[in-house]
């Protein structure tokens, strides 16, 4: 992986996670399919921390997403930190993608990317949605499946130089939050998972109805606008209750 001086870091932080919204696009007749796909392993964060803000436009856009998960055989798969979940759907009968989203999950470094099944239905999936999104090391996922050839690319920054060796000729971006090319989004992953999908929502619906859903999971949209200040309660000043 190229070494990068600290001047050219900063204009490459700044050109990726910088760089102004596009006007909200107009409305889709029926809401977007979004589909999650999760396997055994599957990072809670990674997963929920999108599929919450994407649920959640249906309050606040009309007619929003319509959010569900889909696994490779629709049986319940187990996520890395214990929970249980049924999909809604199998790679056999998923219906039409408009949004695809690539949680990181325990193998999305080593078996998954053998998975010829999982890398095929998300390659062909993926070529035909309207966007694809990855989290953290999701975006390995992508890479293997060809979806990030030719494109600025981010990954979980613990393993930029996996996804650089394994993947030399990737523009690989450090140090940004995200990355937005219109058609594919890769993020950091972790609560970066947040403004990722933050993001899309304000490019998709306008600034409002990002805004309104952060009011209602107390996310700051924009970030590092904060509703309230933080507070402290000193040693020996919690109350009695007498």
């Amino acid at each position: 992986m190229r070494t990068l001086s600290a001047l050219a870091l900063a204009l490459l932080s700044a050109a990726c996670a910088g760089a102004a919204t596009p006007a909200p696009q107009p409305a889709a007749e029926k809401p977007l399919a979004v589909a999650f796909l999760v396997v055994d392993g599957v990072y809670n964060t990674e997963l929920m921390a999108p599929y919450d803000v994407f649920q959640h436009t249906v309050f606040h856009a009309q007619p929003g997403m319509s959010v569900f998960t889909v696994s490779p055989d629709g049986k319940p798969i187990t996520t890395f930190e214990g929970l249980v979940i049924t999909p809604k759907y199998s790679f056999a009968d998923a219906p039409h993608v408009d949004v695809l989203v690539v949680p990181s999950a325990e193998g999305s470094m080593t078996k998954d990317l053998q998975n010829r099944a999982l890398i095929d239905w998300v390659r062909k999936t993926g070529k035909s949605a309207r966007i694809v999104m990855s989290l953290c090391d999701g975006a390995f996922v992508l890479a293997q499946a060809g979806l990030l050839d030719g494109l600025p690319v981010t990954t979980f920054p613990g393993d930029y130089q996996k996804f650089a060796a394994k993947f030399p000729t990737l523009d690989l971006r450090v140090n940004v939050s995200y990355v937005d090319t219109g058609k594919v989004i890769t993020s950091q992953g972790g609560a970066r998972s947040y403004t990722a999908a933050m993001h899309l929502v304000e490019r998709l619906y306008g600034l409002p109805a990002a805004q309104g859903i952060g009011r209602g999971l107390l996310i700051p949209w924009p970030p590092g606008i904060e509703s309230e200040p933080a507070g402290v309660v000193e040693p020996g000043a919690m109350p009695t209750g007498q």
